[in-house]
């Protein structure tokens, strides 16, 4: 059993933003990173993104408006952004304050500066295969894990469980892109499936992303599967300076003795999707420097 180190990944993929970033002449990358409130995961969030930033050369703006703000006023502040020519990606943090409807906020990003990869039209291209497009942090950081790895996907079934827009529905059209290290079968599975560990046994790839602490157990998964936890979720631990302690979607000490190959949490799936941000955020400085 392999267990999958994200953090020595996500490191290589710095490092070679870092080497293209420093090659370079005139003005480098920028991205403005907007927060809304204190809730600390997201302040945590920002802070490692724009420290990842910096390692690689590529200017973060970090805009910090009021809790208060209301919808009208924050779409304005993403039309600013949209508008200077000097801001190459645009992320907006999520969660958003009770009242502001988050998906008209991330479909008001332009799309050649949505680096997060969550507008109509980024979704669209990478339903359409289109390489303009920018797909979401997570599942690209998935297949970046997986191909880094070693894991063929081709002909091979991935069960996907989980359906969210975030990273359910694009890391399944990203395994099944015509491409390769893609053209994996895929089914989705979630909270109404029937039956559901009868599918999962089947999967020579597992990606959990469901949301529910510690949900996949061993009876789930056949062995020599390879499983991505791409859960974050914490829970009581009063042994913890913290109070809690944070676990994936996965049993991880039941699955990892079956699993052929495994990623942790924390330390897996999670620096994958700043280090695809920082991808994004150069693809689309290229883009919009004609190359």
């Amino acid at each position: 059993m392999e267990v999958i180190d994200g953090n020595r990944i996500a490191a290589e993929i710095v490092a070679e933003l870092k080497a293209e970033v420093a090659a370079m002449h005139g003005r480098k990358p920028c991205i403005a990173l907007v927060r809304v409130g204190d809730d600390p995961a997201s302040v945590s969030y920002v802070r490692k993104k724009g420290q990842t930033a910096a390692e690689i050369g590529i200017e973060s703006r970090i805009l910090l408006p009021p809790v208060t703000i209301g919808q009208s006023a924050l779409e304005g502040l993403v039309d600013s952004l949209n508008a200077d020519p000097m801001v190459d990606g645009i992320l907006v943090q999520s969660p958003l304050p009770a009242g502001i409807d988050e998906r008209a906020v991330f479909g008001r990003i332009s799309p050649e500066k949505d680096v997060d990869g969550f507008s109509p039209v980024n979704l669209g291209k990478l339903a359409q295969e289109d390489e303009t497009g920018f797909p979401s942090c997570t599942p690209s950081g998935i297949m970046e894990l997986l191909s880094r790895s070693g894991v063929n996907l081709e002909g091979r079934h991935v069960v996907v469980l989980g359906r969210s827009l975030i990273v359910g529905k694009p890391a399944a059209l990203l395994l099944v892109q015509k491409k390769a290290g893609a053209n994996a079968t895929v089914t989705i599975c979630h909270s109404k499936t029937a039956n559901l560990p009868s599918i999962t046994r089947q999967a020579d790839v597992l990606v959990a992303a469901i949301g529910r602490p510690e949900f996949v157990k061993a009876d789930m998964v056949k062995p020599g599967v390879v499983v991505i936890d791409v859960g974050v979720n914490r829970i009581p631990d009063a042994s913890r300076k913290s109070g809690y302690r944070l676990v994936g979607d996965v049993d991880f000490a039941g699955v990892a003795p079956l699993a052929s190959k495994i990623t942790p949490v924390p330390g897996g799936v999670g620096p994958m999707t700043v280090a695809m941000l920082m991808r994004n955020t150069v693809k689309a400085f290229r883009q919009r420097a004609g190359g």
